[in-house]
């Protein structure tokens, strides 16, 4: 008799621990999602951000002088991919901080970006949110540090 009820709690405890193994809002999936922003930034990609990018994500550039939708996004990287080029030589992330609360992450750190002449470095904070088991950007804010900074 104990082992009927056993049985369900113990098949509970392994579907719980299996789901929960299968979250995208760990740090290593953040981490590596973060990079494929940046990657994809380098290398448009209109897809990723059509799967990636909530519904109402927002970028809010240095001090709101220019302000994105996830349609903003999807429309110059479709021009990007279109033509085939991008006036971006390299993106390079570093001191990449990942602090989860809940199914929300926040991503900290800094890209280095070279559009030439002198690269601009920029501080970045992204928010990632987990909806149905799937980990979307909903917030990015990006800003240029002056150069001597």
């Amino acid at each position: 008799m104990k082992t009927l009820f056993a049985l369900p709690a113990l098949l509970l405890f392994i579907c719980y621990t299996a789901a929960a193994q299968q979250t995208c809002m760990t740090e290593s999936s953040i981490k590596a999602m973060d990079a494929q922003w940046e990657a994809n930034n380098l290398n448009p990609d209109p897809e990723f951000f059509k799967s990636t990018l909530a519904e109402n994500f927002i970028w809010v550039h240095n001090h709101a002088s220019m302000i994105d939708t996830k349609e903003d996004v999807i429309k110059r990287t479709e021009i990007q991919a279109a033509k085939g080029t991008t006036n971006t030589r390299s993106r390079t992330q570093s001191e990449v901080k990942v602090e989860i609360t809940g199914n929300t992450a926040i991503v900290t750190g800094f890209t280095v970006v070279d559009r030439g002449p002198t690269p601009t470095k920029y501080h970045f904070m992204r928010t990632y949110v987990e909806v149905d088991g799937k980990c979307l950007l909903i917030g990015n804010h990006t800003m240029a540090i002056p150069e001597g900074e």
